[in-house]
C-alpha cells in the first residue's frame, strides 16, 4: 500500500513538472485579461475550453459565470472532495512592467485569482490522467465574484454546488505574498474574519461656523460616535474573539466657516464569531442612534452584510497539513497567524468541513514582495507547479 501511495505522489509531482509551462501560460493569459466580479465571461469561457480539451464536460453558467466539473475515479460514489478556485479581478490599474501586464485599463489580478484558477486547471489535468489510481470523485469549482458582496460562493451554494454529488470536504488555496515561494501555510480553527460594511449618515442643522449655538453640529456628533463605538469592541467582546472596527471615510462637506447639515461615515466591522458579530452590530446601531438623538440630531446606521468568518475544520486541516508535509517536507510547511481579512470561501466552511491554506509566492531576490490588492503585486511563478501538484495530492489523500 505504501509503495502505491509513494508511486502516486511521484506521478503527481512528475505531471506537475510536465504541465508547469502550460500552467504558467494559462496564468499569464488570465493575468493579461482580467475581468471584474460578476463579469468573468471570457474567463469562464477560457476555463470551460481548457476543461473540455482534456475530456471533461463542465457545467457552465452556475451563478452566471461559475463552472463545475467532475473527475470520477474508481468507485466514484465512495467519497467526494471539492476543490475551489476564484476567478475575478480587482479595480486596480497595474503598475508592473511585465510581458503579461493587464491589457484592461483599471482592472488587475491583484489578489492572485489568476494563480488560483490556473493552478486548479493544472490540478484538473493531473487528476484526470490519474483517475484510475484513486477512488472517489473530485468536484472542481471555478467560482466568480469573491471580491464583491454577496460573494460568488454564496450564490453557487444557493444553486446547489454542494449537492449532487455532495462533497464531504472542501479545499481552497490562496496566494501568500508574505510567505516564501516553496512553502505552504495552514491554520486550524478560526482563520479569517467576517466582513461587514458600515454606512452611517449623521444629520443635524448646519450653518455659520461662528454661531455653533444656533446649530446642531453633525461633525461633532459624528466624531463622538466614531470614538464611542470603539468601546463596544474593547469592553464587550470576549478575549477569545478577535475583532476589528475601522472607519476609513468621513465626509463633512463644509468649509472653514460652514458646518454642513450632514456627515457620512463608512467603515468595516470584522470578527471571528457569528454570535458576537450579531451582538456587536446591534450594539453599534443602538449606540450611534442614541448618541445622535441625545445631541439633537439623528443617525441612519446601515449595514451591508459581508462574508461570515472562515473556520478551518481542525481534523481535516491536520490531515491536510500532514499530507503537505509528506509532499513538501516538514521545513516547507508553516503555521499561519489569524488574518483579519475576509474571504467568501468562508461560506463553504460554514456548511461543509473545509480547509483553506496559503501558497507561498514571495521571492525577495527577484523583488517579488508586494502585497495583495496593490498595483505592483506579482508572484514567483514557480509557485504554480507547487499549487497544482499539492492540491492534486491533497485531494487524493482526502479520498483515501
Amino acid at each position: 500500500m505504501l509503495a502505491l501511495i509513494m508511486n502516486l505522489q511521484e506521478n503527481i509531482k512528475s505531471l506537475a513538472r510536465q504541465y508547469a509551462p502550460d500552467i504558467v501560460a494559462n496564468r499569464r493569459h488570465l493575468h493579461a485579461n482580467p475581468e471584474l466580479s460578476f463579469h468573468e465571461y471570457n474567463t469562464a469561457r477560457f476555463v470551460a475550453n481548457e476543461l473540455k480539451a482534456i475530456g471533461l464536460q463542465p457545467q457552465e453558467g452556475v451563478a452566471n459565470t461559475g463552472l463545475v466539473a467532475i473527475i470520477a475515479g474508481r468507485n466514484p460514489q465512495s467519497r467526494v472532495v471539492g476543490l475551489r478556485a476564484d476567478m475575478d479581478a480587482l479595480p486596480i490599474h497595474e503598475a508592473n512592467d511585465v510581458s503579461y501586464k493587464s491589457t484592461v485599463a483599471g482592472v488587475m489580478h491583484a489578489c492572485g485569482h489568476d494563480v488560483h484558477t490556473s493552478s486548479l486547471l493544472g490540478t484538473a489535468r493531473i487528476l484526470n490522467v490519474l483517475r484510475d489510481q484513486f477512488e472517489g470523485t473530485v468536484k472542481l469549482v471555478f467560482q466568480p465574484a469573491e471580491e464583491k458582496a454577496p460573494g460568488g460562493a454564496s450564490l453557487m451554494i444557493k444553486e446547489g454546488v454542494l449537492e449532487n454529488p455532495a462533497p464531504a470536504s472542501m479545499l481552497g488555496q490562496h496566494v501568500a505574498p508574505n510567505v516564501p515561494v516553496g512553502k505552504i501555510g495552514f491554520r486550524e480553527g478560526m482563520y479569517m474574519a467576517s466582513t461587514d460594511e458600515l454606512y452611517l449618515t449623521v444629520k443635524g442643522k448646519g450653518g455659520h461656523g461662528a454661531m455653533p449655538d444656533q446649530l446642531i453640529d453633525p461633525v461633532l456628533i459624528a466624531s463622538h460616535i466614531i470614538v464611542s463605538l470603539q468601546q463596544i469592541i474593547s469592553r464587550n467582546r470576549k478575549p477569545a474573539n478577535p475583532s476589528v472596527l475601522s472607519f476609513g471615510r468621513f465626509i463633512a462637506d463644509g468649509v472653514t466657516n460652514v458646518i454642513p447639515n450632514e456627515v457620512t461615515i463608512q467603515g468595516t466591522f470584522r470578527c471571528m464569531d457569528e454570535e458576537w458579530r450579531e451582538d456587536g452590530l446591534r450594539r453599534m446601531k443602538k449606540m450611534a442612534e442614541g448618541i445622535a438623538e441625545a445631541m439633537g440630531g439623528s443617525c441612519e446606521f446601515d449595514v451591508v452584510r459581508g462574508y461570515p468568518f472562515l473556520k478551518n475544520h481542525p481534523e481535516l486541516t491536520r490531515r491536510m497539513r500532514s499530507a503537505a508535509v509528506d509532499y513538501m517536507g516538514a521545513d516547507n510547511v508553516i503555521d499561519l497567524d489569524l488574518w483579519m481579512a475576509g474571504e467568501d470561501f468562508a461560506f463553504y466552511s460554514q456548511v461543509v468541513d473545509s480547509c483553506f491554506y496559503r501558497l507561498g509566492t514571495r521571492n525577495e531576490a527577484l523583488g517579488i514582495v508586494s502585497g495583495v490588492h496593490t498595483p505592483t503585486f506579482d508572484i514567483d511563478e514557480s509557485a504554480l507547479e507547487t499549487g497544482a501538484g499539492l492540491m492534486a495530492w491533497l485531494a487524493v489523500q482526502e479520498l483515501m
